[in-house]
């Protein structure tokens, strides 16, 4: 059994049995739960830390845990209601209000109910993580001479190093900073480059928690519209002359959620129109290890092609390993690249070493390549397979394009359908789903779902998952006339 449903079983188990105890009566010993319930001592230790963090059970080192008196860990409720006149920015002399909705992440951070196949997710599921690749990487770092000492605040050098070639283009190691996942390595970039009130421009659609970092910052995200080829120029150059903006976020390979990779003509275009606007062009290099094996050879980054820093890089580990793996390089040049580096350690200090120094064990090992071969093969399988499930039993929403990288879909929804309906009706259904509202800063021009492929066990939770879409588009699409006739793309 997996270890969170033990956890949760066993938690279940003795909620139901603490009837059988008095207050302040003794529950039976963690060795005697071993023995009866069969689980591991880890498993009844959580479970007991879940009954106490919910006032039910206390726990006494050395003593064992016992029945909690009923109300006896709640305290009084106060008034808070103070806060909303001291978080409003009303009256404030900021331009722009700093409320921050999370709520386009945490759908993707969120573990679905049990039974609920996760078409949501962000990140690998656990069968496609290089589990023990990583624990043997963890291990022998923690072995390292100094893994436990204070690292240097840009980061271990032979880190940076392996990040510099990997960017090419003549980056160096100097020229790279390692942070803390590439979440914090946006929102350092994002505050080191626009002062509140400023407009920042965005792709449109795009990623949701890049849209919260910026108005986190207190910034105004001014959508630019992309296409299967990527952000288009022209738009590009009239929102930088439309807005003044002096940033511009994009996503060239593998585009969250389209898919898109930027077209080769239109590369050199996007940095010479931010060179001409005076502004910065932040590269999110997100998902260049999920490439899929039918891709071919990948475009270098932005940062590769830039030598007059315009591009400020952002290439995480994370989506190839594990969301605990928060490993990111932010890369740039010249006198920017200490405004980020300042900017980063007053927020955090350094990303702590055995996590780096394990970085590097990983990256260095024979298991590294293995791993991502293996992960590029078996993604194309699953973007293959979930393709021929939306054609077999799902034609009504549109796919204009099949990406040959990233873990996702993304689907254009007859015109007309609720998006919140659906993805309700979808966990109904047990599964699910990802609306599109979220990755749109200003009015969406259309319903849209983002279905993952990458968090689910394998290609039969895919099918399955499907199939349960096609029930929730049953009970939504119920009543709407004059759909889109589907659009797919030419045979690959």
């Amino acid at each position: 059994m997996h270890q969170r449903s033990s956890v949760t079983d066993l938690a279940e188990q003795l909620r139901r049995d603490l009837d059988r105890y008095s207050v302040g009566g003794k529950l039976p010993s963690s060795r005697e739960l071993v023995e009866r319930f069969r689980v591991s001592p880890v498993t009844v230790s959580r479970a007991l830390a879940q009954l106490a963090a919910e006032g039910l059970v206390v726990t006494r080192p050395g003593a064992g845990a016992f029945r909690a008196r009923p109300g006896a860990t709640q305290c009084p409720a106060g008034d808070t209601s103070w806060q909303e006149v001291a978080l409003s920015a009303d009256g404030a002399a900021e331009l722009v209000p700093r409320t921050v909705d999370a709520s386009g992440v945490t759908v993707s951070l969120a573990a679905p109910p049990p039974g609920v196949l996760e078409f949501n997710g962000g990140y690998l599921h656990p069968s496609l993580q290089p589990e023990r690749a990583m624990a043997a990487a963890l291990a022998r770092a923690g072995r390292r001479p100094g893994a436990w000492g204070r690292p240097p605040l840009e980061g271990l050098p032979e880190l940076r190093e392996w990040f510099a070639r990997g960017i090419g283009g003549g980056v160096t190691a100097a020229e790279v900073l390692i942070a803390a996942g590439g979440q914090s390595a946006l929102a350092t970039a994002l505050r080191a480059l626009a002062p509140p009130g400023a407009p920042v421009l965005v792709e449109s659609p795009t990623y949701p928690g890049m849209l919260a970092i910026a108005r986190a910052a207190g910034l105004r995200p001014v959508p630019v519209p992309v296409d299967p080829d990527g952000v288009r120029p022209e738009l590009l150059a009239d929102a930088f002359r439309a807005s003044g903006a002096r940033v511009f976020v994009c996503q060239p390979l593998f585009q969250n959620p389209t898919g898109a990779v930027l077209a080769p003509d239109r590369r050199a275009e996007v940095l010479r129109i931010a060179r001409e606007a005076g502004a910065f062009v932040v590269e999110d290099d997100f998902v260049r290890r999920l490439v899929h094996s039918d891709a071919g050879p990948l475009p270098r980054p932005l940062a590769a092609d830039d030598p007059d820093g315009v591009v400020v890089h952002v290439g995480s580990l994370t989506k190839a390993t594990s969301p605990s793996f928060r490993v990111c390089a932010l890369a740039a040049r010249g006198p920017v690249l200490e405004r980020l580096r300042a900017i980063q350690v007053v927020d955090s200090f350094f990303v702590p070493r055995p996590l780096q120094e394990a970085a590097l064990e990983l990256v260095g090992s024979p298991a590294w390549p293995r791993h991502l071969r293996a992960l590029s093969a078996e993604l194309k399988a699953r973007r293959d397979a979930m393709t021929a499930a939306l054609a077999l039993h799902l034609p009504e929403p549109a796919l204009p394009h099949i990406p040959s990288g990233g873990y996702h879909l993304w689907l254009r929804l007859p015109d007309g359908t609720d998006e919140g309906a659906l993805t309700t009706a979808g966990l109904r259904a047990g599964v699910a789903l990802t609306p599109g509202r979220p990755y749109f800063s200003a009015e969406p021009p259309a319903p849209h779902l983002r279905l993952s492929f990458a968090a689910v066990a394998g290609t039969g939770e895919i099918a399955e998952g499907v199939r349960r879409l096609r029930a929730a588009c049953d009970e939504v699409f119920q009543g709407l006339r004059g759909a889109p006739k589907p659009v797919r793309p030419a045979p690959r």
